[in-house]
């Protein structure tokens, strides 16, 4: 009896070895680096102009990180030629129902904003400098944007996907 209880031992031990070696995981993760976050751009469409806030992206190191913890940290770089993915947030402050043309390297158009309402683009945006206009306010001054060839991961931004 003393000799089937050994081996049951042995074999729950190398049972628990095996376990713990397969709970490993990989040195590699296909999510290194992680992708960037995507940038925000704030469009304000009055009358007489639409503004665009900030007016370049991708330019270098954002001025503050995601999260206050990660202040201290620079942030990594992305080595890609790959467009930037941009939201644009949309602030139709006219009485005219509208949408956002984007010329550049790449178009884009919003679905409508209506009339003193908010509105949002996202879209994929290569390097370059693009016009940003609205669709039917033909006295409104267009605004520009470049956007450069910067990209960062979000590898020290927490709480992201």
């Amino acid at each position: 009896m003393g000799l089937g209880r050994a081996r049951v031992g042995v074999v729950g031990l190398i049972g628990a070895l095996a376990l713990t070696a397969a709970g490993c995981g990989a040195e590699s993760h296909t999510n290194d680096p992680r992708p960037q976050a995507p940038s925000r751009v704030s469009v304000t469409i009055t009358p007489k102009a639409i503004v665009v806030q900030p007016r370049s992206i991708g330019v270098g190191p954002a001025r503050t990180q995601q999260i206050p913890q990660n202040q201290n940290h620079r942030q990594p770089a992305i080595r890609t030629d790959g467009p930037m993915t941009v939201v644009i947030v949309t602030a139709n402050q006219t009485r005219t129902d509208t949408h956002l043309e984007i010329r550049g390297p790449r178009d884009a158009s919003s679905g409508p904003i209506p009339a003193g309402s908010p509105g949002t683009l996202q879209t994929d945006l290569s390097t370059g400098t693009y016009v940003i206009g609205a669709a039917d306010i033909p006295g409104a001054k267009v605004a520009k944007l470049v956007v450069g060839p910067y990209r960062a991961s979000s590898q020290n931004d927490v709480l992201l996907p």
